[in-house]
């Protein structure tokens, strides 16, 4: 699961334990700007472009952080292949999920288009530009985007790469790439379209009009808006609820849901049927059952 605020001021790192990979991008108030004494290198190395750790009170749901403040968190290369980095790292431990998050200001501005200015189709189409980023909407584990200013351009989409996104009330989203000559390129009209549907998805990707975050939520884009000073711990919140099921199971959910967008109707409840059959084959449908008619909570051991 994958689970985001102000201005990215910090450095995150990995975390061994964390249950829940919260995607998220926090607030600087809420944390303190990063200074060098708290860049430092965990065990899967240094981060330059985000900041990762454990939140929750377990510390079950690992957090991860943009921070290019001084850029609004523009999504370069270096800082698209950290955050895959960390959601690996995650992927590896006994995380549930994820939290993404950026800045009060902004929770990704855009790609940076000082590094794409200059590159020739040869280059976009030879080394399949971009193509990393989609590593975000291919783990097994939920992700949950917390979003606070703007998400436009590659922000939208990475926040729509995420399962969940919670919206803080002064967020901003939109895909203005028909103002620079170019078109989304790393799912913006796709996502967007089966999230808000044609008419309007249309209107923002052909006029680079941004919509509020009560817009956003009327159109399906976002689950909840909440108040900027909570937005993060909210996200942490539902991160936490994610950690207390069985990782084993929630990902076989996650599966099924994604499966909506891509099969038909009589596909998709045929692979559903599937993945509830499987459930019966894992200890924790037997535990989850046997919990609720002993009338007690279940403990579910992941397998």
């Amino acid at each position: 699961m994958a689970f985001l605020c102000r201005s990215a001021a910090q450095l995150l790192r990995p975390c061994k334990t964390a249950p829940v990979a919260l995607s998220a991008f926090a607030s600087a108030a809420q944390h303190g700007p990063v200074t060098k004494s708290r860049r430092s290198v965990s065990h899967c190395g240094q981060y330059q472009y985000i900041v990762v750790e454990k939140r929750g009170e377990k510390k079950d749901v690992g957090f991860i952080q943009l921070n290019r403040p001084k850029a609004l968190n523009a999504l370069c290369d270096g800082l698209m292949r950290e955050v895959g980095q960390a959601l690996d790292s995650f992927e590896a431990t006994a995380a549930l999920g994820h939290c993404i998050t950026g800045s009060d200001r902004a929770f990704a501005a855009g790609a940076d288009i000082k590094e794409m200015q200059n590159r020739t189709f040869q280059e976009c189409y030879g080394g399949n530009f971009l193509a990393h980023w989609n590593r975000v909407s291919t783990v097994k584990k939920p992700v949950i985007a917390a979003v606070n200013g703007f998400a436009l351009g590659g922000g939208c989409e990475l926040a729509m790469m995420c399962d969940i996104i919670y919206a803080g009330e002064k967020a901003q989203f939109g895909q203005p790439e028909i103002l620079l000559g170019t078109i989304p390129g790393a799912g913006g009209t796709q996502r967007l379209t089966r999230a808000v549907g044609k008419s309007l998805a249309m209107e923002m990707v052909l006029t680079g009009d941004r919509i509020g975050a009560q817009e956003a939520k009327q159109s399906g884009l976002v689950s909840k808006v909440l108040p900027v000073d909570q937005l993060v711990t909210e996200a942490v919140k539902c991160g936490e609820k994610i950690a207390a099921n069985s990782k084993l199971v929630s990902a076989m959910a996650k599966e099924a849901v994604n499966a909506a967008f891509e099969l038909t109707l009589a596909e998709g409840n045929r692979l559903e049927k599937r993945l509830f059959h499987a459930t019966f084959a894992t200890d924790d449908r037997k535990e989850g059952m046997t919990a609720f008619v002993e009338k007690r909570k279940a403990s579910f051991q992941d397998n």
